[in-house]
């Protein structure tokens, strides 16, 4: 029996995303090539004219009001010429709308920049346009490229997951942007997929566990138990001890530990496994370790795999999907995976795909169990 859910809502989503990409490819058919090609290499332009209004929460300054730029600039700290030009351009761009010469309000666009929206994604901005983010693609691209090695560590002489250990400030920075992705992704992969016929949710990777809180509130018979590392679950539990727990947070457990190692044992065929875009931060090799370790955790209790990652085309990617790739590079050892890579990894790992359930969004749901005799057949594995 299918997990798929919302089968006809899925289909019309697929058909607006193939417009919108016809859409997006627009400028490349009428703007004229040397143009365009000018167009693409001043992009930065825009993402660090964004990373400033973020970094000086001129949409937090905003809120409803409408204001002129001199009183903004009081707001924000900031010299009133400059930050007038930076939102002129940011409303040309259609974030921020000028209603008078010099005067400004919020419009739909840059309300996510706000942190009392719950679209918000002003972490995920000033994520990617950080130092540690933004340096890789200035400096260290071509010699990534050239080398085979992730832009990142060349530029700050170590793996991604290593330096956050030992920066505080950007891990945190990092765990925001991640628990405020169903701002861009909505909860369709709670509403999408048939969790009901489950009892238990463990979320590997799963930060504070916003995934299985949307999920959770869907299905009043569901419990998680989240699993992220333990610097991250301890400052998890020590942001809990400041809030009443409400009805889906009674139902959450969290768990320090490394999917590379160890994952929490499944009881029975109620319990499914989540691996929410954790696997793209690493190559075969570690997938291969990680997806081990989930079937050494289901052993016979008959458990259940999930895994919500981008499944790339073979062929003609649409921006965003060949773009998150491009990131993964840049960062990790990781990748975005075609759906025949994805079942080649699953294979060398004792899992076998039995369903890809698809979302009103760009990643899909890979439905996966034990191959047959799969535990016994990787333990003579080196892990």
């Amino acid at each position: 029996m299918t997990l798929q859910k919302n089968k006809g809502a899925v289909r019309r989503f697929a058909r607006l995303l193939k417009f919108a990409t016809w859409l997006q490819n627009l400028p490349n058919r009428t703007t004229p090539p040397p143009f365009r090609l000018l167009q693409i290499g001043s992009a930065f332009w825009q993402s660090r004219a964004l990373y400033v209004a973020a970094r000086l929460d001129i949409a937090g300054a905003l809120g409803d009001e409408e204001l002129t730029a001199d009183i903004l600039a009081a707001r924000c700290s900031a010299a009133a010429d400059p930050l007038y030009r930076l939102l002129r351009m940011l409303s040309a761009l259609g974030v921020f709308t000028e209603t008078a010469p010099g005067r400004f309000r919020n419009n739909a666009v840059s309300n996510c920049l706000r942190d009392d929206n719950p679209q918000c994604v002003r972490s995920m901005i000033l994520m990617h346009n950080s130092p540690e983010m933004s340096l890789p693609w200035l400096a260290t691209l071509e010699e990534g490229i050239r080398t085979g090695q992730p832009p990142f560590a060349l530029q700050f002489g170590e793996e991604l997951f290593d330096y956050m250990d030992t920066h505080p400030d950007f891990d945190q920075l990092f765990s925001n942007a991640m628990d405020s992705v169903e701002a861009l992704t909505g909860d369709c992969f709670a509403t999408d997929f048939d969790w009901s016929r489950f009892t238990r949710v463990i979320d590997i990777g799963g930060s504070a566990g916003s995934k299985s809180r949307a999920i959770l509130k869907r299905h009043p018979g569901l419990r998680a138990l989240v699993q992220d590392r333990p610097a991250i679950i301890e400052k998890v539990l020590v942001a809990q001890k400041r809030v009443a727990e409400d009805e889906v947070s009674v139902r959450m457990a969290f768990v320090g530990g490394d999917a590379l190692r160890e994952v929490p044992a499944a009881r029975n065929a109620g319990d499914i496994y989540l691996l929410s875009a954790l696997l793209h931060g690493f190559d075969d090799a570690q997938c291969e370790t990680v997806l081990r370790t989930v079937v050494r955790g289901i052993g016979d209790s008959g458990a259940t795999v999930a895994i919500l990652e981008v499944v790339m085309p073979e062929t003609g990617a649409d921006l965003s999907s060949a773009s998150f790739d491009m990131q993964m590079f840049i960062g990790t050892r990781g990748r975005e995976r075609t759906l025949a890579q994805w079942q080649a990894l699953l294979a060398r790992s004792g899992l076998a795909l039995t369903e890809q359930v698809d979302l009103q969004t760009f990643g899909k749901i890979l439905v996966c169990t034990p191959q047959p005799h799969g535990v016994a057949a990787i333990s003579s594995t080196t892990l």
